[in-house]
């Protein structure tokens, strides 16, 4: 049963979709309160929340909402702040405590991006060691290395700004949602930024189809930068998915049906946010 603490400042978000098996591992992990996100599962996930862990709030989806599924979660939460966890995911004890004290003490921290260790081995991921050394520095007003990136499974947000800048977008729908969220939280004003002593836990499955995942990864880099970035930056990363063989190519087709709904929220970002994103994809040096 996921345990309710009277002074959580937190909800935890979590979305799943047919993962009963993995999510019976995960959910007594959470502290409350706590919103699963049912995506339209088939696996009788939504009865077993309901007969094991009744202080769960279920949210059945119908369909597969894919990463907007979380919107829904921020929008019902009734907390400050939000952490969000995958079905194979939590948080370390502490953890969400520790992050609610980073964010009332740092008033333009949106998103606050965490240790995030994997499987039971206990690995560093690399998205998390490479938010550790960020080039952008540390601001003032912010408890560690500025970041515009993250893994939405080890990240804590703060629900204002999340709904302001418009949550994860059903263009990109799932797999690399994180990046267009961050750029347009930066582009407000808002800090992101990479805490050490924030820690979650991944227990991942391997991909079914690497193949695919990696066209998915594709399709998603291009269409994120037609929503944001400068056109230089969409025909170079085309280009570089032309490099990546059979599933780069797959990848620049899939993108395809989703071009229209991105150009037609295409917005470019302010001068000193692509400055930040071009240094870390490596364009400057």
């Amino acid at each position: 049963m996921a345990r309710v603490t009277r002074d959580s400042r937190v909800t935890v978000v979590v979305v799943t979709r047919d993962r009963l098996r993995t999510l019976q591992r995960s959910l007594p992990h959470h502290r409350g309160p706590v919103i699963l996100l049912d995506n339209g599962s088939t696996d009788g996930t939504a009865g077993f929340v309901r007969r094991h862990h009744p202080h769960v709030r279920l949210v059945e989806n119908g369909s597969n909402l894919g990463a907007t599924a979380r919107n829904v979660g921020v929008e019902l939460a009734r907390t400050p702040y939000v952490a969000f966890a995958d079905d194979d995911s939590w948080w370390a004890p502490g953890a969400l405590e520790r992050a609610a004290d980073l964010f009332d003490a740092h008033p333009r921290l949106a998103l606050l991006g965490a240790r995030v260790l994997v499987g039971p081995e206990q690995r560093l991921d690399p998205v998390s060691e490479a938010m550790r050394r960020s080039p952008l520095g540390v601001a003032d007003d912010l408890p560690g290395p500025s970041v515009l990136g993250f893994l939405a499974c080890g990240a804590v947000v703060r629900r204002d700004a999340f709904l302001e800048a418009g949550g994860f977008d059903d263009v990109v729908f799932f797999f690399g949602e994180e990046e267009r969220l961050a750029m347009d939280l930066a582009a407000r004003g808002w800090g992101l930024a990479y805490a050490d002593d924030v820690v979650a836990h991944h227990h991942p499955s391997p991909p079914r189809d690497p193949a695919a995942r990696q066209a998915l990864a594709v399709r998603n880099a291009l269409l994120t930068a037609v929503l944001r970035r400068p056109w230089p930056v969409v025909a170079r990363r085309s280009l570089e998915a032309l490099r990546q063989g059979r599933a780069g190519r797959r990848g620049l087709r899939d993108a395809l049906p989703r071009l229209r709904r991105a150009l037609a929220r295409r917005e470019e970002l302010p001068a000193e946010v692509e400055h930040a994103r071009r240094l870390l994809d490596g364009y400057i040096r």
